[in-house]
């Protein structure tokens, strides 16, 4: 038994060394990109691919592996490998043509082969032939040759023609057939954990060139496709395009291109607190909460809070985007399952890096996760720290490591940064299944219990943070901005995913570095995260032109309003109205003010084009 299995080890391996020349070509191509970078670095590629390229060969074994079990339970005593070998030199010869194309759209485009390139291809073939014909068609051939040479020279060597099998009791065979499925399903997974293969995988270095190499080019290729299909046509069509541009212009026309300076500095260290569904109602000062977040709430009284402020959508990929771009959601897309779209939308660390902040993220979790390490390491975040970073015995809960251990390690290594710098905390613990480290607070007999008990902890953390950071010599002149990345259902238990209170989460300006008049302050000016990247960037005196979907808070001009949006519903709220809608049912879900007809209209249709516009816009990226 165990002996017919080495056909599929070759297999595995056959694949394996073809991607590694694949890679090491690609390399090659762009050598002069690569001049600055240390060797060291150059060879991480081969071993972060890895993943990604064991988890494409193993969708491409899964035909074989149906016909090996086939053989195998039919008692046949050996089968044939012939067609299996015609199926193995299609494949060679499709991968090359995908490759030395893929050479080519990377030295026009800077990414990989996508969907985008294959309906370029299809949809303007004449245009597709012209941009083509700039390519260096000999070096093309002479690579189609070298990776078809050896695809064919490594089949011979590695593959076997046939496998002879042992006669086998069937209930060894049932359990032996249930693994190999359950490993090769586990190959294209990638894990057990609670982050499949994604893109982030192959992501490893501050050179895009590395990261792209890294990655698995038919891999990339295929979830591209599949994640077109939803993307190449706005499911969001309300209004005609100049309606829609005209909606949204007016939103974020000022009178005035004017902003209140709060910050005693103009250049100071920034750190962005984003914590894991903090929730306004878990504080006393904004959901009448008692002893749950009683740290952060001393906060408030010293700092400057902004009051009326809405998440941008109800999960943590588009918190993030939404605070670090100013991006908006896109209903039922994520920004983040398209890598090559999600790294020309500009970030405030990009923005910093260029006027010399360093920039760092730590998080205590799998920074693949939902590919956030491909949105960090193309938007100039110079130093990514993860799980990966902490100790095992660290790595105590489903996620990863805990609060406490993540903002200590931030604040050792922030200490020997040079300033300025900019620096994100991503939070995790309050996140479900809400375990704790420590004897929970408010006991853990149900769930609202332990989400309580756990934003207590995160609280806690970010209490000793403080303490410990007022110590430090940077701290007088750093500004700390605390926001959650969503809202919550709980401790209140009350809100359904399209109210707005679900998504009402505090954002705090904090330090010594505000100015006194500031201090204790409350803006009850409607916004969102969004709106963190032109209200900082302001304060920095940064031109902020880039971030179209952020307006400036302490612009006394701006307009109030927030957008927020979930699978296929939407939100729009300004300071007098709020109405919610369902894309599918057609109907609104919430309205704050359902006599004011005329209102509710003018609301739900600047909701529809903003949704609509910010849709239209990604997809063009």
């Amino acid at each position: 038994m165990f002996r017919s299995l080495i056909f599929f080890v070759r297999f595995f391996l056959f694949w394996l060394l073809f991607f590694a020349i694949d890679r090491f070509i690609f390399l090659f191509i762009f050598h002069k990109k690569l001049r600055a970078i240390p060797l060291t670095e150059k060879i991480a590629t081969f071993y972060h691919a890895l993943r990604l390229d064991v988890s494409f060969t193993a969708y491409m074994a899964l035909i074989p592996l149906l016909f090996f079990l086939y053989g195998y339970v039919s008692n046949r005593r050996q089968i044939n490998l012939k067609w299996i070998a015609l199926y193995n030199k299609v494949l060679i010869v499709l991968c090359s043509l995908i490759a030395i194309v893929n050479f080519n759209i990377y030295r026009e485009w800077g990414t990989k082969i996508n969907d985008k390139a294959i309906s370029f291809a299809f949809d303007t073939p004449n245009e597709a032939f012209a941009s083509s014909i700039s390519s260096p068609l000999l070096l093309s051939f002479f690579v189609f040759l070298i990776l078809l040479t050896c695809g064919l020279y490594l089949q011979f060597r590695l593959l076997k023609k046939k496998i002879e099998f042992v006669v086998t009791p069937i209930w060894i065979k049932i359990p032996v057939m249930v693994v190999l499925l359950f490993l090769n399903f586990l190959c294209i997974r990638g894990s057990l954990s609670v982050a499949p293969n994604s893109q982030s995988m192959a992501y490893f270095s501050g050179y895009e060139v590395l990261n792209q190499a890294s990655l698995n080019t038919e891999w990339n290729l295929m979830s591209s496709l599949l994640a077109a299909k939803k993307i190449h046509t706005n499911p969001y069509p309300y209004f005609d395009e100049k309606q829609t541009v005209q909606a949204v212009s007016a939103l974020y026309h000022t009178e005035k291109d004017s902003s209140v300076l709060i910050l005693k500095n103009p250049r100071p260290n920034v750190i962005i607190f984003i914590l894991e569904s903090f929730t306004s109602d878990l504080t006393k000062t904004l959901g009448n909460e008692d002893g749950i977040t009683p740290n952060f709430d001393t906060l408030i009284n010293k700092g400057l809070l902004f009051t009326h402020i809405y998440a941008a959508g109800n999960r943590t990929d588009k918190g993030l985007i939404g605070t670090l771009t100013g991006f908006p959601t896109l209903g039922t897309g994520s920004i983040v399952k398209w890598p090559e779209k999600m790294k020309k939308i500009p970030a405030i660390s990009q923005k910093l890096a260029q006027i010399g902040y360093r920039t760092s993220f730590y998080y205590g979790g799998e920074s693949e996760f939902d590919n956030y390490k491909a949105f960090l390491l193309s938007h100039n975040y110079q130093k990514v720290v993860d799980k990966n970073s902490f100790d095992k015995k660290d790595m105590n809960s489903k996620w990863g490591a805990y609060d406490a251990l993540v903002f200590e390690k931030q604040l050792k290594e922030i200490d020997r940064e040079k300033q300025p710098f900019f620096s994100t905390i991503l939070s995790l613990t309050n996140h479900e299944p809400f375990e704790l480290p420590v004897k929970p607070k408010f006991g853990n007999a149900d769930i609202i219990q332990k989400f309580k008990s756990t934003a207590y902890y995160t609280d806690s953390c970010i209490g000793a943070y403080m303490n410990e950071a007022k110590k430090q010599s940077w701290y007088k002149n750093t500004l700390f901005i605390f926001v959650a990345d969503h809202g919550h259902l709980y401790p209140k238990n009350r809100y359904e995913i399209f109210q707005p209170q679900r998504y009402h989460i505090p954002l705090l300006f904090y330090g010594d570095v505000i100015r006194d008049e500031f201090k204790g302050k409350k803006m009850d000016k409607v916004g969102s995260q969004q709106d963190v990247a032109a209200t900082l960037l302001h304060q920095l005196n940064i031109p902020a032109k880039d971030f179209l979907w952020s307006k400036n808070l302490l612009n006394p001009f701006s307009k109030a309003f927030a957008f927020f949006s979930w699978d296929n519903g939407l939100a729009f709220i300004n300071d007098k109205h709020c109405v919610t809608f369902d894309n599918i049912g057609k109907n609104i879900l919430y309205n704050s003010n359902p006599k004011d007809s005329v209102q509710t209209n003018q609301i739900l249709k600047q909701g529809q084009a903003y949704l609509q516009l910010a849709y239209q816009q990604f997809i063009k990226l």
